[in-house]
């Protein structure tokens, strides 16, 4: 008859407990994910920066400031006194990005808004409804998109731009051409987004969730804004803010051509107007307003870079 064999008892000071760790939200998985992304996390800062360079820069200088004209000080290089130099008809440059900044980022930001609710409309009735209305609102789409924007944003600005009064916005005095420039911009840049859209609801929409909510009777805008759009949400944000940089950029290749946004607002882009002749004789003209746009585009990219990869579903980097 065998005995059991008594094994020694382990001492308690030697019991490792495994504590399971809670599960990431996707809040936390995404910025986990963001984080690694070492030049979106620079574009970021760099876009903080700006943001507070043209809207923290209005507590030093004033709007009346920006606009005052010395010619008794123009084309005066970068001093102690003036510190990105005067204009051809001594306004400081310095002065002039600050506000200038300020109209630009509105207008890429507000004209973003406009390409994504109308890219965002036409893009989910075209995926869910799918048969005519797909084929009526694709074709027209694929109109938009034979047209060159570039030329059509001329056209069209130089159009409006003198029909519209200047208007005032929290005490400040705004060119009507901002308001043209706007739509414009957000009416001409929907078309890709539309696309994006759409595919992302014709995949969508033959899942198996969607397909229960359809057979319990569930409204068809419900399951648009409430089940299939959140689970789209990825490349919207991703196309939304480089929407932005597009809008900022475009509204400086108008503005460089002269008929952009017209006095007496300021923008970055139309800093550049006349700086071309200056190139060599006055390089602050064309220097500061350029490398600002330069900047904020970049910044923008990379940060739409980083968010691609951060809001991919199928990322695998944690």
């Amino acid at each position: 008859m065998t005995t059991p064999v008594d094994f020694p008892k382990q001492s308690s000071a030697f019991v490792v407990t495994e504590i399971e760790a809670p599960p990431l939200s996707l809040g936390n998985l995404t910025w986990r994910r963001f984080r690694r992304h070492k030049m979106a996390i620079f574009g970021g800062i760099v876009l903080i920066l700006l943001t507070l360079y043209s809207f923290g820069g209005a507590f030093f200088v004033t709007e009346k400031y920006s606009n005052f004209t010395n010619t008794k000080e123009r084309l005066q290089p970068p001093s102690a006194q003036h510190f990105f130099g005067t204009d051809t008809v001594g306004r400081d440059i310095f002065a002039r990005t600050v506000y200038g900044g300020q109209i630009s980022i509105l207008i890429g930001i507000t004209a973003a808004i406009v390409e994504v609710a109308i890219g965002i409309l036409i893009g989910a009735l075209a995926g869910y409804f799918g048969g005519k209305i797909d084929a009526v609102l694709m074709r027209f789409t694929e109109a938009m998109l034979n047209m060159p924007q570039l030329l059509l944003l001329i056209v069209m600005s130089k159009f409006f731009s003198g029909k519209i009064s200047n208007i005032n916005i929290l005490g400040r005095e705004l060119s009507g051409s901002v308001i043209v420039i706007i739509f414009i911009i957000g009416l001409t840049s929907w078309p890709y987004l539309a696309r994006i859209v759409r595919a992302e609801f014709l995949s969508i929409k033959e899942r198996e969730f969607i397909l229960a909510a359809r057979a319990t009777g569930t409204p068809n805008w419900e399951i648009i804004f409430k089940h299939i759009l959140p689970n789209s949400i990825a490349p919207i944000v991703v196309s939304a803010t480089l929407g932005v940089a597009g809008a900022i950029s475009l509204e400086a290749y108008v503005s460089f051509l002269g008929m952009g946004v017209r006095a007496p607002t300021a923008t970055w882009g139309n800093m550049l107007e006349n700086a071309y002749r200056y190139i060599e004789s006055a390089y602050w003209l064309w220097f500061f307003p350029g490398m600002l746009i330069v900047l904020i585009t970049l910044s923008i990219n990379f940060l739409g870079d980083g968010l691609r990869d951060a809001l991919d579903p199928r990322s695998r980097t944690v």
